[in-house]
């Protein structure tokens, strides 16, 4: 790094050495530190101090001070003849920040800061201006007033040698160590600067001021006249913004210039954090819309299932009946004469809470074992349950009673068998096997499923399965069971494994005592619940072909009556029975349960049961 010959001020470019050269020494007036001479050029200056006092080894007390306010050094006898080394034992500056207590001082005290903290030489003129501005006591805010000086100069340089004794040596500790943090105090104001020569510059500025403050008082002396010159030489002088290098011509302009720098920052940081908060709140605002949205849609979600499945309070069967009456009278389908006769009958029926039998088909068991007999086929086994009506769905339960009708069906086989006498000697209406599954539920049976449907189905359309069918049995006493068929054993999603089950349902009491058993069994069995998922049917019989393949024999809820009477006749019986089959590859849904009658429950088995299915686990196969 390039450093002054004069000050021994390290700069960092040859353009700043040249640049503080001609700011610090060559605008100076040059005055030779060993005698009177001044006034002279730089090169004048080398030259006289090479030839008159090359030979001088003076030691001079840093507190005296030359006229012209530059201070006197030691030259060493070791120190070379160049001017150079002279000049750089003369002028040797050290770039300190003032203390905070320097900022009222003496002008001795501040004409010593002056030249030795802030870095560079002030000139001539400035420290004359200096050592004539008044004492610290006397300004106001820390800005010099203008006026004349009571005592001599000479007395200032008496306190000033003084002081500079009795702090030597400090003065030498911080001649010693550089400025670290590169603040340089005004002596006069309250401002802190980062740069030497911008301190410099300042200074002169209060200078400026002063000199005209003393141009109107009549009573200022030569000092005035001392300044003048320096005013028109500091006039033309240049402030750089050390923020973005503009240049101002004053320091109050560059002062302004600085607080607007500093305000816009604040002003972009509090637009910085105003956009943070902005960004934020959009995002919440996003949040609470989505998690309306979201609360939306599952909740149209959840009224789609309760229309789905009943649950909407929507009306019941009644309500259900007598709209699609009314539907079928404005279409002209149904006279006002039969729509007020049948809704008589449907409200002397959900009265008594029979069902009145206009769905009911009965003899079809005993049309299947004809059929099979007068049929020569290729089946090798048929086992078929004991007799059984089918239960068809009505107007009053269309698209959700297939539950309550296959509870009929398999109610009609039970009433015809001696141990079942138990049950009710008639098959009970749709409301009022609603009715009997929450006189169920009120005794302890199935705690979860009734919690389910809110305690209550009489007056909906709610959707019933397995588990309502066990808890609606256990009531009654008789002992059931439930099997689920949880997954899929067979190729391309079948289960091989409900078929095989079904087998041995029927098969294992039709074989019992034989040693062959027949190709046609009706057996004393009720028919099977079968549950999958939107959807129940019963299983009346089971057929085994020549190949050992197996087919359900289905009772479906969805097929009229008209239909099912079909089976009555020998003519359509071979078609109704090919409806009613179902091989394996029919039958793909994900899950299937079962509940098979076991027989009838002793008072003390009921309560077990009913306390069993608090916790309620269906048998899993596999």
């Amino acid at each position: 790094m390039p450093v002054c010959d004069i000050c021994c001020e390290e700069l960092l470019s040859e353009a700043d050495l040249k640049t503080h050269l001609l700011l610090s020494h060559l605008e100076n007036e040059m005055t030779c530190p060993f005698c009177s001479l001044s006034g002279v050029s730089y090169d004048e200056l080398s030259f006289h101090i090479n030839t008159a006092h090359v030979e001088d080894d003076c030691q001079v007390d840093s507190s005296q001070r030359t006229s012209n306010g530059l201070p006197k050094c030691e030259i060493n006898s070791t120190r070379t003849a160049t001017s150079k080394n002279s000049l750089e034992a003369c002028m040797h500056k050290v770039s300190q920040p003032l203390p905070h207590s320097s900022f009222h001082s003496t002008p001795s005290q501040v004409n010593e800061m002056a030249t030795q903290n802030t870095g560079a030489t002030l000139s001539q003129k400035t420290l004359s201006r200096v050592k004539s501005s008044p004492p610290a006591a006397d300004t106001a805010s820390g800005v010099f007033k203008p006026g004349r000086s009571t005592q001599p100069l000479s007395n200032y340089k008496e306190k000033s040698c003084k002081k500079e004794q009795g702090h030597r040596k400090s003065k030498q500790m911080r001649l010693s160590s550089p400025n670290k943090e590169g603040r340089f105090p005004c002596p006069m104001c309250s401002h802190v600067f980062s740069d030497c020569f911008i301190l410099q510059e300042h200074v002169e500025t209060h200078l400026q001021d002063q000199d005209v403050a003393e141009g109107a008082d009549p009573d200022v002396g030569p000092s005035t006249e001392c300044c003048s010159t320096g005013n028109s030489r500091f006039g033309s002088a240049r402030y750089v913004c050390p923020l973005c290098s503009l240049s101002c011509f004053d320091s109050s302009s560059l002062q302004e210039h600085v607080d607007l720098h500093m305000q816009y920052d604040s002003n972009s940081a509090a637009g910085n954090d105003g956009d943070l908060n902005l960004a934020r709140k959009l995002q919440d605002e996003e949040e609470q819309k989505w998690k309306e949205a979201e609360t939306r849609r599952e909740a149209e979600e959840f009224k789609k299932l309760q229309r789905q499945f009943g649950l909407d309070n929507s009306g019941g069967y009644r309500k259900q009946m007598e709209k699609n009456m009314e539907r079928s009278v404005s279409r002209g389908q149904m006279v006002p004469a039969e729509f007020h006769r049948k809704r008589a009958e449907m409200l002397e029926s959900l009265a008594s809470g029979v069902d009145d039998g206009r769905s009911k088909t009965s003899g079809l068991m005993t049309a299947l074992y004809k059929h099979y007999q007068r049929e020569v086929s290729d089946c090798a086994h048929v086992w078929l349950c004991a007799e059984t009506d089918h239960y068809s769905a009505s107007e009053g339960d269309k698209g959700w009673g297939c539950g309550y009708r296959n509870f009929q069906m398999l109610l009609s086989s039970l009433q015809r068998m001696e141990q079942y006498n138990v049950l009710p000697a008639e098959v009970p209406s749709i409301p009022r096997v609603q009715g009997m599954i929450e006189e169920a539920w009120s005794q302890g049976a199935d705690p979860q499923g009734a919690s389910h449907f809110n305690h209550r189905l009489q007056g909906t359309r709610a959707w019933i399965g397995a588990t309502e069918i066990f808890a609606i049995l256990t009531s009654l006493s008789v002992k059931a069971r439930i099997v689920d068929f949880h997954k899929a054993t067979g190729p391309g999603g079948t289960h091989p494994n409900l078929f095989e089950w079904i087998k041995q349902y029927f098969s294992h009491s039709a074989s019992r005592g034989a040693r062959l058993p027949p190709r046609i069994v009706q057996t004393s069995l009720p028919p099977v619940y079968l549950q999958h998922q939107g959807h129940s049917r019963s299983i009346v019989g089971v057929e085994q072909k020549s190949n050992g393949t197996l087919c359900l024999l289905l009772f479906d809820p969805g097929l009229a009556p008209g239909e099912m009477r079909r089976l009555l006749s020998q003519d359509t019986a071979s078609a109704m029975v090919r409806r009613m089959r179902k091989f394996p590859g029919a039958l793909k849904h994900r899950q299937y349960q079962v509940v098979a009658v076991q027989g009838v429950l002793t008072p003390e088995e009921k309560q077990s049961c009913i306390l069993n299915s608090r916790t309620l686990c269906a048998e899993k196969i596999p």
